[in-house]
C-alpha cells in the first residue's frame, strides 16, 4: 500500500514539474521580448526617438519641411507625393517646394514622365506648356524628377506646373543641376536630408504667356541635414542667369535667404541649433 502511494506522489509531483516548465516559459515570453526591443533600440544612433530612430533635436520631418511666411503672399498648400508645395495663383508659380530625401530614394529606377501637366489640386489659374513656349525660359522644376524616381506617382507628380518656374536655360541646366546632383550625393552621405526651395521675384516681375506666368529674379534653395552630428544647414543663391561658377560661389547663410524671402525656415528646430546652423555657409564641410 505504501509503495503505491509514493509511485503516485512521484506522477504527481513529474506532472508538477511539467507544468512549473510550462509557467515559466511563459512568463519567460514577454521578457524575452522585451529584451528584443531593448537591443533594437540601442542598434539606432544616439539621442533617437524610439519610434523612428530620429535624433531627438529634429523633433519632426515635416514640420521642418514647412517654412514659416513672415511676409504675407497668396498661398495654397498642397502636400504631393514626393514633395509639399505653397502654390501662388496670382504668380502661377510655387513660393516654395518642400521634400526629404532619403539614401534609399536615390536608388529608384523610375524613368521621366516629361508630361508637364496642370496640378489637379490647384484651385484657380496655373501656367501650361504654351506660356513657356518660345518665352526662352524653360520649365525649371524646384523638386527635381530625378530625386522622385522612387515612385512612379512622385515622378508624374514632379511634373506638375505649380512644381515649375521659368528659369534661364543656363541656370537649369548648368548649376542649378549641379546642386541637385550634390544634394543627391548629400543625402547618401548623410542617410536623409531635407531640401527647400523657391523663386524670388522683384516688385514687379515681367511675365510670360497668356496666363502672365511671373519670372523671378532669383532661386534660393536651403538644404538641411537633421541627422548627422553636428546638425548642418546651407543656403544657395542664383540669379535667374546662365550660372556656370563653381556651386561653392553660390553659397549663403540660411538667415541671408530668409531676409530675402520673408520667410523661416526649420523652426522646429531648438533655437540655439537654428540660430548657429542658419548663420554659417560652410560649403568645405559638406561631404565631397
Amino acid at each position: 500500500m505504501n509503495r503505491r502511494k509514493k509511485g503516485k506522489t512521484r506522477k504527481k509531483t513529474g506532472s508538477n514539474y511539467k507544468l512549473g516548465y510550462i509557467l515559466l516559459i511563459i512568463a519567460l515570453i514577454p521578457i524575452m521580448y522585451g529584451l528584443h526591443l531593448y537591443c533594437r533600440q540601442m542598434e539606432r544612433p544616439q539621442n533617437s526617438s524610439p519610434q523612428t530612430g530620429v535624433p531627438t533635436q529634429a523633433l519632426s520631418v515635416k514640420e521642418l519641411q514647412i517654412p514659416t511666411l513672415l511676409t504675407p503672399r497668396q498661398e495654397q498648400i498642397i502636400r504631393h507625393t514626393g514633395y509639399t508645395v505653397s502654390y501662388n495663383k496670382e504668380l502661377k508659380l510655387p513660393n516654395w517646394v518642400s521634400y526629404e530625401l532619403t539614401r534609399e530614394e536615390t536608388k529608384g529606377k523610375e524613368k521621366r514622365d516629361n508630361r508637364f501637366i496642370a496640378d489637379p489640386q490647384v484651385k484657380g489659374p496655373i501656367a501650361t506648356n504654351a506660356d513657356y513656349a518660345r518665352s526662352g525660359y524653360d520649365k525649371g522644376h524646384m523638386a527635381p524628377a530625378a530625386d522622385m524616381k522612387w515612385s512612379a506617382q512622385a515622378m508624374k507628380e514632379s511634373f506638375y506646373f505649380s512644381n515649375m518656374c521659368p528659369q534661364h536655360p543656363q541656370l537649369n541646366r548648368r548649376s542649378w543641376k549641379n546642386l541637385e546632383e550634390k544634394v543627391r550625393d548629400w543625402a547618401i552621405a548623410d542617410s536623409a536630408i531635407i531640401i527647400i526651395c523657391g523663386p524670388i521675384l522683384p516688385k514687379q516681375p515681367k511675365t510670360i504667356g497668356k496666363n502672365k506666368v511671373a519670372v523671378p529674379q532669383r532661386y534660393f534653395k536651403v538644404i538641411l541635414s537633421p541627422f548627422v552630428t553636428p546638425i548642418r544647414a546651407i543656403g544657395f543663391l542664383f540669379n535667374n542667369e546662365q550660372a556656370v561658377e563653381p556651386l561653392s560661389t553660390y553659397t549663403v547663410t540660411v538667415d541671408s535667404i530668409e531676409r530675402l524671402t520673408g520667410m523661416d525656415f526649420f523652426a522646429a528646430l531648438p533655437d540655439e541649433t537654428e540660430h548657429k546652423i542658419e548663420a554659417e555657409e560652410n560649403y568645405f564641410q559638406w561631404p565631397h
